[in-house]
């Protein structure tokens, strides 16, 4: 019988916890998000300058080549490849959980920054 009741404790909480997080999700409005622009401020700092930033989407992935540009003038450009995961979401797409890569295959890494695709439009994440 305690194993019994510890089971549907269990199940309980976890089923709670469920509904926080979609709760959580389900606040969030991505079409209150801002139009994304090919060029923005880099989401790591530094004051590094994304452009030409045009995702497409195909078969559940949202991809887009960008150039990462240093500041001032003469600042080194990068060209990079980013792949996000593309999930359903208010009638749209999120793309979410991106990774990015050199073309040059010197340097890698993820991103925090989400884009937003409904009604044929690009919407980014706040920074």
């Amino acid at each position: 019988m305690r194993i019994l009741a510890v089971c549907c404790l269990a199940a309980a909480a976890l089923a709670a916890q469920g509904s926080f997080v979609s709760t959580a999700a389900a606040q969030e409005n991505y079409a209150s998000w801002p139009l994304l622009k090919s060029t923005f401020p880099s989401t790591g700092g530094g004051g590094i300058i994304i452009k030409g930033y045009d995702p497409v989407i195909v078969g559940g992935k949202c991809l887009t080549t960008f150039m990462a540009v240093e500041p001032g003038p003469g600042g080194n450009v990068y060209p990079n490849f980013v792949e996000f995961e593309a999930v359903p979401a208010e009638g749209g797409m999120l793309c979410r959980n991106g990774k990015w890569r050199a073309f040059d295959g010197g340097a890698s890494g993820t991103t925090p920054f989400r884009v937003f695709f409904k009604d044929g439009v690009f919407r980014g994440s706040p920074q």
